[in-house]
């Protein structure tokens, strides 16, 4: 969680300004409205006057929390800083929640309750066709799509949203996976703005050949190349309505909703798109009439407009803060208790052991270092069960599928026994490397207090999170060179999939000079040889069987060594209906949200 929370922290908002009327006329409809809370959070115990709904604990978790079809009022959103309001510029998981109301894309996350990492269609008829090899997708896009101007929506408007990500000298901040699938090497494509040609027929590893069907080519078979198309930065875009860096001001709607203005102190407003018809969507119920997210708000001050119930729900998907997590643990806190939903990130602390890094290059030292770590200890030093569950395994608990959990304790004769077998009996030095906050610190010391009970001195070495991971711990070279046997870090997939998790942490063939995440330098034939089997699979089932096989082998290698994920709580506001949890956005799904 703390790699994807400091790489996202560098992002800085953009912002509107320079509005039609209407949207000046919302503004101030937003002021208004944020008067009228902050005046009524004024009252007992800074409580507002309305219902706490009594679903009991983890209601929306497997189930749904208050369920409700009844339509309008005002879903009232709280979020920290929003990097870009433009589909293809932000990269920003809470973000790309609010993006589902205004944001369609071929295929989209599920809203089934417990099944929310699943994909099914969206703009598109099915999940599309894969070819035999994997490398090209067909997909066929439903009838009677339109944006919010009234046109119709066709492939090319999907095509066009896909292209802009390739000019990387304009669209700047959101994830760029559709480049290294897609893009030709020996000819690069640099984007719609720089497209020169006369035809204007664009990247040509996407063809467009009716208004209603769009083929993509890929370099290489990618078994997540659907997940990468259910991201924002894969929704259609009218050229016609492009204007570059600036889009992110007047985002064009294909959703049930449409970004009517958005201001650095009243935040942003949606309301209806009249254009969207939702027999076209089996996705949005679409049940508020408008939506309001205040942004800019601390963690602490998110969770307090959500106890007090000024707010319904918190967009930023890292779940409350600690001293929140205290309030909910106290002894007179049943009635919040019943509110919180717990779920894992998916954000596992890893410990990884550079193979190429002496004495790590030696499996049974490897071994020596597994064996002398007591996670139960850790865990607490994490802020015990309530902030993070063990793990022994390189598997998120969400992921369906994953080899048995068996949980091992130290066994600091064992450790001492592989210490022996590795030539080094009283012992050996290294270095563990750590970004440097408190919460990695602490548990880096933890680690070190732990590894010298059995001869291992690891000096703990803090370094500067803005360069921790492209080039301290990034860099193999730079890795060597300092001689860091130890390199604690969290890690979290892009997609909730075996493959997102495993693949660059343990395919050999993925290692970079720079923001390198095989942090253990792992290139195992073997395991690499599963990881193309496990690719080329086919089959869901057979899939995750051969996933389970590339993590079972690359925890034998004592390569790395999972700790503990991160634990999350998040609470549904007061008035919140339909509440349920959207385990890759961390939140409850925007899409389906109601306060009636």
């Amino acid at each position: 969680m703390e790699k994807t929370l400091e790489r996202l922290d560098s992002r800085l908002p953009t912002w509107a300004r320079g509005w039609p009327r209407r949207r000046v006329l919302a503004v101030a409809a937003v002021v208004v409205l944020v008067v009228v809370l902050a005046v009524s959070c004024g009252g007992a115990a800074g409580r507002v006057d309305v219902p706490v709904l009594e679903e009991g604990a983890d209601a929306g978790v497997d189930g749904v929390r208050a369920p409700s079809d009844k339509t309008g009022g005002t879903l009232r959103v709280v979020a920290p800083d929003i990097d870009s309001l433009d589909p293809q510029r932000s990269y920003l998981p809470g973000v790309w929640n609010l993006m589902r109301l205004y944001t369609r894309t071929l295929v989209t996350y599920s809203t089934e309750p417990g099944h929310t990492g699943e994909l099914v269609a969206d703009l598109a008829t099915d999940l599309g066709k894969r070819s035999e090899d994997g490398r090209s997708w067909t997909f066929t896009l439903r009838e009677g799509l339109r944006f919010e101007n009234g046109r119709p929506i066709t492939s090319r408007d999907v095509k066009y949203g896909i292209e802009r990500t390739f000019a990387s000298d304009v669209i700047v901040g959101g994830p760029t996976y559709v480049v290294d699938l897609l893009d030709d090497p020996k000819n690069p494509y640099a984007g719609p703005y720089q497209d020169e040609a006369k035809d204007k027929l664009g990247l040509g590893a996407i063809e467009t050949p009716d208004d209603r069907t769009i083929v993509f080519r890929l370099r290489a078979a990618q078994p997540d190349f659907q997940f990468v198309l259910a991201l924002p930065s894969s929704g259609p875009v009218p050229a016609e309505a492009d204007t570059g860096a600036a889009y992110g001001r007047d985002p064009v709607s294909s959703g049930p909703y449409a970004v009517v203005s958005a201001d650095r102190e009243t935040g942003v407003v949606l309301e209806r798109n009249p254009e969207w018809d939702a027999a076209t969507d089996r996705v949005r119920s679409a049940l508020p009439d408008r939506v309001v997210v205040r942004t800019g708000l601390s963690g602490v001050e998110r969770d307090q407009e959500i106890l007090a119930g000024s707010a319904d729900v918190d967009l930023s998907g890292t779940g409350v803060q600690p001293v929140t997590t205290a309030r909910l643990a106290a002894e007179d806190a049943d009635g919040l208790r019943d509110r919180v939903d717990e779920i894992t990130s998916g954000a596992v602390r890893l410990l990884a052991l550079p193979s190429d890094v002496a004495p790590m290059d030696n499996a049974d030292c490897r071994a020596a270092v597994t064996a002398a770590v007591d996670r139960r200890a850790l865990q607490e030093v994490l802020g015990g069960s309530g902030d993070a569950v063990r793990t022994s395994e390189l598997w998120p608990r969400a992921l369906r599928g994953g080899p048995e959990d068996s949980d091992p304790p130290a066994d600091p004769a064992a450790a001492r026994a592989s210490l022996e077998k590795c030539g080094r009996a009283d012992g050996f030095r290294t270095v563990l490397a750590v970004v440097d906050t408190q919460t990695s610190l602490s548990l880096a010391q933890g680690i070190a207090d732990q590894l010298a009970e059995v001869g291992i001195i690891a000096e703990v070495r803090p370094l500067d999170a803005k360069t921790f991971y492209a080039t301290d711990v990034g860099d193999p070279d730079n890795v060597a060179k300092n001689g860091y046997g130890l390199v604690l870090v969290p890690w979290t997939a892009d997609f909730p999939t075996a493959s997102s998790f495993l693949a660059p942490l343990v395919d050999g063939r993925s290692t970079r000079s720079v923001g390198n995440t095989n942090y253990a330098r792992l290139n195992d034939p073997d395991i690499n040889a599963l990881v193309d089997q496990a690719r080329a699979a086919t089959d869901p089932a057979k899939a995750t069987t051969a996933w389970r096989a590339v993590a079972t082998a690359a925890r034998a290698t004592n390569a790395y060594l999972p700790l503990a994920e991160t634990r999350l709580q998040l609470v549904a506001g007061q008035r919140l209906r339909n509440g349920v949890v959207m385990q890759p956005y961390g939140g409850y799904d925007l899409a389906n949200a109601g306060v009636r």
